[in-house]
């Protein structure tokens, strides 16, 4: 019966999606950039929808400041997601909340995906993408090459090159084996090491990232004008 055996399946592995959704939105007036509507949708619907629809994410962790949880729960009801969700109150910087949402994750989470709230366009080959190579080398986050040339700048003067097929721009989800990134931040917040994003922890521990396959419409919405270009990626114009 040699051939006849079916082949053993690898055991699935249980992942969360972490969106730290606390934020300030600066640049955005003041007002939580999050709730502002986007193809009549508010952002954060689109980016917890997509990882609804997502096969490969078991449960969301949604990161949210204490007077904005009971209008996220609201959103979540009125919009009909049904997947899971655990909302969790965020703490004094992105790192603090990030490491909250971690430490919410149900037992047997093998991978969270930690993705800006603020990115609602992300697909799911982009998140499914990132989840596989984490389960593989333990990290990995998406990104794209960078378009425009890129110049070393010092006191207001231009100073050279930086070779464009060096560097890329960082997108999210970025994804960890849970114990990893949990033990990566809380190193880095021990050491107030200045955390640009989740990947900074890991590298900061020793850690690989593997780079996975972005998006240019992935894009994050920091101010009125991205709001505009994700209008269009929605609409499926060219920007």
């Amino acid at each position: 019966m040699l051939f006849g055996r079916k082949k053993k399946e690898p055991p699935r592995l249980c992942v969360a999606a972490v969106i730290p959704a606390a934020g300030s939105s600066q640049r955005m007036g003041g007002e939580n950039k999050l709730l502002a509507e986007l193809g009549g949708v508010p952002i954060l619907i689109h980016t917890l929808a997509a990882f609804e629809q997502c096969e490969m994410v078991d449960y969301i962790v949604l990161v949210a400041r204490e007077e904005d949880i009971l209008v996220y729960q609201d959103l979540y009801k009125k919009y009909g997601l049904s997947k899971k969700c655990i909302l969790v109150r965020g703490g004094e910087t992105r790192a603090h909340s990030v490491l909250e949402g971690v430490r919410a994750c149900l037992d047997g989470t093998d991978i969270v995906a930690i993705h800006d709230a603020a990115r609602p366009l992300v697909t799911d080959d982009v998140i499914c993408g990132a989840i596989r190579a984490a389960a593989e080398f333990g990290g990995a986050a998406p990104v794209v090459p960078m378009k425009d040339s890129v110049k070393r700048v010092s006191d207001g003067k231009i100073e050279a090159d930086v070779p464009r097929d060096a560097i890329a721009a960082v997108q999210t989800p970025q994804c960890f084996v849970r114990g990893r990134i949990e033990g990566a931040l809380v190193k880095a917040l021990r050491r107030c090491l200045p955390l640009t994003d989740d990947c900074a922890a890991f590298e900061a521990a020793g850690l690989p990232v593997r780079a996975t396959q972005g998006d240019y419409r992935n894009i994050k919405i920091t101010t009125p004008e991205d709001l505009l270009v994700a209008e269009a990626f929605l609409q499926g114009r060219d920007v």
